[in-house]
């Protein structure tokens, strides 16, 4: 028998599993999907059925706009890559989105079943790769099915603990006929919304819970990214009015509740040095005798190294995976959806008289107000018109103050994560802070600002940069550009990959010699794809750049000389400032 090339011209007939594959997506709600050409004959289809196409330059930049669509959207962003070198591109941002609770559908191309095992072009263990960064992965192999995996894939995406799913389609399955291709009649756009199940724990843990925060001396609430899954923003904000506790955030977290709260203590974990809005909250937080976790890993940056929180506390922990209650605090488990939770807790705590401000509320109001008091003094001389060099704190507060209400913020991961998690104020419980910190690799601010940016038209996204991670996905600018998304990119430029640098110089005393780079002109890149700039160098120059980025039609690059010696204020690296810790709030109960 003579083989056939897989490069020979083929049909695509309506009746192929490609198009069951768009169509079952398209019912589910799926109207865009990030990637270039590959799987060729599912992207033809989508086209059929009215899924527009999003390309991308890059995989890795493909897969983090997939994940900035989800985590704006509140549905499962899709995204499709060839097979090889390609689908191994994909691997960091699932990876970020499996720590994060992230549901994405990554679609990736297979070699013709036939040429399994024969060193075909391209040909890798995609099973092998993707297991350990996806929460399901399977091969299609039997064209018939393709609808049914479809849907399966988006359901372990967005059930449970959210997460990535990865379809393994081999060439050819796609151009088979299956007859009809008409989605089954229960798939609908609610199927791509996340989370599909919301359920509480038992009335008599909710009292349980109640019971622990009101005989605290000093209770503390910590809402992470999970807040954010569920939409649990509201409710969290009347349980902190109606109870009367101070709530904290993870970086994650951040924009959970309203920063501007007189009970809203800020981030909280490892960045709580001299100059962060918490840190003269940092005995406070670690003397708090009962900590509810919500929607939070409990991971190592935001418990601090898992030494911020006293061991003596009472620990209650709120998620949605059983997994990760009692990980790292054991305590009193309430397994469940956060927004649903937290409505039956407040339902509970009205129900059996918990309703009512703790006896030590005003008390934590005073600390906090202090703490506030104290923050401006120490960031002062940072903020001040004639200072002698433009620091991040001065830009993104200025930032802060001008951009518009319910504008979306995006940072990359490493310093400009924490800079916007420490300068940015969110002022209502619910806003938007995407940053990449499941696993906090490098290179998606930019492509997570044009996910989120797809996701919610209306509004204006902000990504904070810095000029090592921009360095990775600038060439995105472009699709940016031809897909008419006006997302505003400022760049911090300091010529040093910072957090690199600090990190060596705060362990060893010493740096590599890789850590500082010749200076970029951000402006003339954002001009050689098409975009605009311009570049600030003093804090002077601040006013007028924010007004030409809110007057730009299109991509902005905010092209900022800040500060190179400037870092945000870590706690480890406190050493590095040559000087004392800031002051703290002294806390005292009636």
């Amino acid at each position: 028998m003579t083989e056939r090339s897989t490069l020979a011209r083929q049909e695509l007939a309506e009746s192929s599993a490609a198009l069951a594959l768009a169509r079952t997506l398209k019912a589910a709600g799926v109207d865009h999907v990030f990637g270039q050409s590959c799987p060729i004959a599912f992207f033809l289809a989508a086209k059929r059925v009215g899924i527009e196409q999003i390309g991308y330059r890059t995989e890795n930049a493909g897969i983090a706009m997939a994940d900035g669509f989800a985590r704006r959207s509140g549905r499962v962003g899709v995204m499709a890559a060839q097979n090889g070198p390609a689908a191994s591109l994909i691997v960091g941002g699932l990876c970020e989105a499996l720590r994060a609770s992230v549901p994405i559908v990554a679609i990736v191309q297979d070699v013709v079943r036939a040429n399994t095992d024969r060193n075909a072009f391209q040909e890798i263990d995609h099973e092998a790769l993707f297991r350990p960064c996806a929460k399901w992965v399977r091969r299609l192999t039997v064209a018939r099915r393709t609808a049914e995996y479809a849907v399966r894939a988006i359901r372990a995406a967005t059930t449970g603990r959210p997460g990535p799913a990865v379809l393994l389609v081999p060439f050819d399955v796609l151009l088979e006929d299956v007859g009809d291709t008409t989605p089954p009649a229960w798939v609908t756009p609610d199927a791509g919304r996340y989370p599909q199940d919301r359920f509480a724990p038992s009335r008599a843990s909710l009292r349980e819970a109640l019971a622990i925060v009101s005989q605290a001396e000093r209770p503390l609430v910590v809402a992470g990214g999970g807040v954010h899954h569920s939409g649990a923003a509201g409710a969290l904000a009347r349980l902190q009015r109606t109870l009367g506790v101070p709530v904290a955030t993870t970086y994650m977290g951040k924009g959970a509740v309203d920063e501007t709260d007189p009970l809203s203590v800020g981030v909280v974990g490892y960045v709580m040095g001299s100059g962060a809005p918490a840190a003269p909250l940092k005995s406070f937080v670690s003397g708090a005798d009962a900590v509810v976790f919500v929607g939070s890993r409990t991971n190592e940056n935001g418990t601090a190294s898992w030494s911020l929180f006293s061991r003596s506390a009472r620990f209650v922990q709120i998620d949605v995976a059983p997994e990760e209650i009692g990980r790292n605090y054991e305590g009193l488990r309430l397994l469940g959806d956060a927004r649903e939770t937290l409505e039956a807790m407040l339902e509970e705590a009205n129900a059996s008289g918990f309703a009512r401000e703790h006896r030590n509320a005003q008390v934590f109001r005073d600390a906090i107000a202090q703490a506030r008091r104290l923050h401006a003094g120490q960031v002062g001389p940072v903020m001040r018109d004639d200072a002698p060099t433009l620091r991040p704190e001065r830009l993104l507060r200025d930032l802060d103050r001008r951009m518009p209400e319910g504008t979306v913020w995006v940072a990359d991961a490493s310093y400009s994560s924490l800079w916007v998690s420490q300068y940015l104020t969110s002022r209502r419980a619910g806003a938007r802070f995407i940053t990449p910190r499941g696993i906090g690799g490098l290179g998606g601010g930019l492509p997570l600002a044009i996910g989120a940016r797809l996701a919610d038209p209306a509004s204006r996204v902000v990504a904070v940069v810095g000029d090592g991670g921009f360095a990775h996905c600038w060439a995105e600018l472009e699709v940016a550009r031809r897909h008419r998304l006006p997302v505003t990119v400022v760049v911090l430029n300091n010529g040093v990959l910072g957090y690199q640098r600090d990190a060596e110089q705060s362990r060893f005393g010493d740096v590599t010699t890789v850590c500082e780079f010749g200076p970029i002109d951000h402006v003339a890149i954002a001009r050689a794809t098409g975009c605009d700039g311009i570049a600030v160098r003093r804090v002077s120059d601040i006013e007028a750049a924010i007004g030409a980025a809110l007057a730009a039609t299109g991509p902005f690059v905010v092209d900022a000389h800040v500060d190179p010696q400037a870092f945000p204020p870590v706690s480890a690296f406190e050493g590095l400032k040559g000087g004392e810790a800031g002051d703290e709030v002294r806390w005292h109960a009636h």
